[in-house]
């Protein structure tokens, strides 16, 4: 099981491995709109485990985002844990 934690707040969740990120990131406060990637409502930034994140998306680096700041509607969490903040 993977572990998601919102750094502001220091709620956490246990996500599957490989599970989307999204759902996670929803419970813990973060807004979302479109989920396609697209109107960059959901733009996270990564403080630890960026690396337990799946690689980015085309959607991701149109958005001129990298691997410290997501698309959350886009990112998969592998295996570990992940800390982010909005």
């Amino acid at each position: 099981m993977a572990r998601v934690i919102n750094s502001k707040t220091h709620e956490e969740i246990q996500i599957e491995d490989g599970a989307s990120i999204k759902e996670a990131c929803e419970e813990l406060g973060v807004p979302f709109c479109c989920t396609n990637g697209i109107c960059g409502t959901c733009m996270i930034d990564i403080i630890e485990g960026e690396e337990n994140l799946s690689e980015l998306t085309e959607e991701e680096k149109d958005l001129e985002r990298d691997r410290k700041h997501r698309l959350a509607c886009q990112c998969k969490v592998k295996q570990g844990e992940v800390r982010f903040g909005v």
